[in-house]
């Protein structure tokens, strides 16, 4: 098991640490917004009308439409990134992180963009009538090979195993300081909630994520907004002191200005997933007039994630960080900063809110696994083994802790963009022309 750790870290360190794949994605996401003309600006306000628009609908409730494909893509990238990871980055690299999380979630809105037009644009259609798509169906239509379709799903089954496991011990470890409840007692728990809904049929997965996406967020924000007001005199000087250290002459000269740079655009890389071809598995499910439809709404998805629900906790933590101990674990000192802010059910509320952030991110990934499994085999018995593979990881994770897990998750996430941005650079002129159909004929 030490060996097998050592490799893992070896290849986690060429990939991550050595900030490659950092570089890569950063890349990709000026390349495509040159491309595609800056659609994440030019396009903004139509996302918004896309994404609420009756005619999105489908009458037949087995199929998946446009806004429920959103929340299901929403509800994996809103996680325990935009809560711990976001206090992560401030207390590594200061205020001035949080500019640079906005800056790479602009930009990879144009990846996420091309990624989810290009994977209806190359979807297929099963029996029964579902749309299946994503890195695996569009990997094999370019290579003519399956080898890259099947590299791409082990390392998707690597990296989702590891975050099963990394949300799992997030939450008990919350409960646990929250409620007192032992760490095996909150596992069994999720467990038993997340198998109900896992077992049930896919329509009621959809169901779930429906709602709970903009309940979780809504109230999430309703708070949050309630401390900012509370606090709105300090507000201009946390602006201000976001802007000035993330381009401050001060941060140059003493060489820490790199430093805060890469450890903000990691969080944001982190917690948008853009480019990964996770949210593409939901964007080519979604029965769409048009795929630049869905490639806009997965665009806005990003922007949802880390301009709108991380710059809220960054908020938050930046008007009360001088007024709390410093010295304690990232997710204590949120619940700390909450409780400073409303009083001692902020504890409790932030162990709520993670609960639901981890929930639907445990539905999203199984959601994502789907597709993927299916370019498999067409056999339900995958669907099933996934499942319990899910329950298993989830109660290993809520119980205890390796260092190993976190850089699975690492490795996971990186070969897996790696495969997916090749398929994405090579299909890119498909999309492109799909843009420029779209704007000719529908704006």
């Amino acid at each position: 098991m030490e060996q097998f750790s050592k490799i893992v870290k070896f290849i986690v360190d060429m990939l991550w640490n050595s900030n490659f794949l950092v570089y890569v994605i950063i890349f990709s996401g000026i390349i495509f917004t040159i491309l595609t003309r800056g659609v994440q600006f030019r396009l903004l306000t139509h996302m918004f009308g896309l994404l609420f628009n009756k005619k999105s609908e489908v009458s037949n409730k087995s199929k998946v439409s446009s806004f429920q494909a959103f929340c299901i893509s929403t509800a994996s990238r809103v996680g325990v990134g935009n809560l711990v990871g976001v206090v992560v980055a401030i207390a590594e690299g200061g205020p001035g992180a949080v500019f640079w999380m906005w800056v790479i979630a602009f930009l990879n809105s144009a990846t996420a963009f091309m990624e989810s037009t290009i994977a209806i644009l190359h979807r297929t259609k099963s029996k029964n009538g579902e749309y299946r798509g994503g890195a695996p169906y569009f990997l094999e239509k370019i290579f003519k090979s399956k080898i890259m379709s099947y590299l791409f799903i082990i390392s998707a089954l690597i990296c989702w195993g590891a975050v099963f496991q990394i949300i799992s011990n997030s939450m008990t470890t919350s409960f646990e300081t929250s409620f007192s409840i032992n760490t095996t007692s909150s596992s069994i728990l999720l467990v038993l909630l997340s198998g109900i809904i896992l077992f049930g049929n896919r329509n009621k997965l959809v169901k779930v994520l429906d709602k709970l996406v903009p309940f979780m967020a809504g109230i999430y924000l309703l708070v949050v907004l309630f401390i900012i007001l509370k606090n709105i005199t300090l507000l201009p000087g946390v602006l201000i002191e976001i802007f000035t250290q993330a381009l401050g002459i001060k941060q140059f000269v003493g060489g820490s200005l790199g430093s805060i740079i890469m450890i903000g655009i990691k969080r944001g890389l982190f917690s948008n997933e853009a480019g990964s071809g996770s949210a593409p598995c939901a964007a080519a499910a979604a029965e769409v007039e048009h795929p630049v439809i869905q490639g806009l709404i997965q665009a806005l998805g990003v922007l949802v994630d880390t301009v709108l629900i991380c710059s809220a906790t960054a908020f938050v933590v930046l008007l009360t960080q001088d007024k709390v101990s410093s010295d304690i674990a990232s997710m204590t000192l949120l619940q700390e900063i909450f409780k400073y802010q409303v009083g001692s059910w902020g504890v409790i509320f932030i162990s709520l809110i993670l609960f639901l952030f981890c929930f639907s991110t445990i539905l999203g990934v199984s959601f994502y696994a789907k597709p993927n499994l299916y370019y498999l085999t067409e056999k339900e018995y995958p669907q099933t083994l996934f499942k319990i593979f899910t329950l298993i990881m989830l109660y290993i994770g809520g119980t205890g802790e390796e260092n190993v897990i976190w850089n699975l998750a690492d490795l996971g996430l990186g070969t897996m963009t790696i495969f997916n941005l090749i398929g994405v650079y090579l299909l890119s002129k498909t999309a492109l022309k799909s843009l420029r159909e779209y704007e000719d004929n529908y704006l």
